[in-house]
């Protein structure tokens, strides 16, 4: 398995730093350019776990959500490593808790 987790610890060992420092690094909008080359292979092995589960149905759209999806750039690289369209809400952060909440029963 792959995602934010293995994000920050991509960008722990090469920055030779924490775990948390890495973390905060990776939620600063101002880094995303430093850090998009580094992080980027993390982002194409994502795609291509999508893309191995998707590859023989006839998929319209990939709609991102969760934290990682926050990075600047991630629609692009699974766009282009599955050829289907990419969307990324404007916060995808959100996606999970406010959809998890929307389906929850008293």
């Amino acid at each position: 398995a792959t995602g934010g987790t293995h994000v920050t610890l991509v960008l722990s060992g090469r920055y030779h730093i924490s775990f948390e420092e890495a973390e905060v690094m990776k939620q600063d909008y101002s880094n995303h350019n430093e850090i998009f080359p580094v992080v980027k292979p993390v982002f194409e092995k994502m795609a291509s776990i999508v893309n191995k589960y998707i590859h023989d149905q006839k998929i319209k759209g990939i709609y991102l959500c969760g934290g990682t999806c926050c990075l600047t750039g991630i629609e692009e690289i699974f766009e282009k490593k599955t050829g289907i369209k990419t969307i990324k809400p404007e916060n995808p952060f959100l996606v999970t808790p406010v959809g998890i909440a929307m389906n929850c029963v008293e």
